[in-house]
């Protein structure tokens, strides 16, 4: 199941995640915080001609990441999710496809997540912990 489709049946499947002008124009959508039409992120990419810009956001409407609505003879675009959101389904993705290329040993996976999370938050390690002792617990209580 792709990144997409993976965290919320109503997102599409884009083929080969997102290019690095579509990342930007994913970042200036949620910096202005409202829909957008073309003209509208027109300042945010003076190095992008309006076609280019209208394309990038055409493709990530197909893509199932941004909501278009016609406002006159416009489309008004808008991310169908904010960034947390995208950025929990692109991680979901990334460890489910881990898990899936792993060749049935979580071990070395989930010993590497437990390193990267470690370097970086130690809070964050022991909520983990919390969850694996929780869900032991729930284990046990259901045999």
């Amino acid at each position: 199941m792709s990144f997409w489709t993976s965290r919320a049946s109503r997102w599409a499947a884009p083929p080969g995640g997102l290019g690095p002008l579509e990342w930007r124009v994913m970042e200036a959508l949620w910096a202005h915080d409202v829909p957008a039409t073309v003209r509208d992120l027109t300042p945010d990419f003076p190095d992008a001609a309006y076609t280019t810009l209208m394309t990038t956001l055409d493709r990530l409407h197909r893509k199932g990441v941004l909501v278009r609505e016609k406002s006159g003879r416009a489309f008004v675009y808008q991310p169908r999710f904010n960034r947390a959101e995208f950025e929990s389904a692109r991680a979901a993705d990334a460890f489910r496809q881990a898990l899936e290329q792993s060749g049935g040993s979580l071990a070395p996976l989930v010993s590497s997540l437990i390193d990267a999370v470690g370097d970086r938050d130690r809070e964050l390690l022991d909520e983990l912990e919390s969850i694996v002792a929780a869900r032991h617990a729930d284990k046990a209580k259901q045999s």
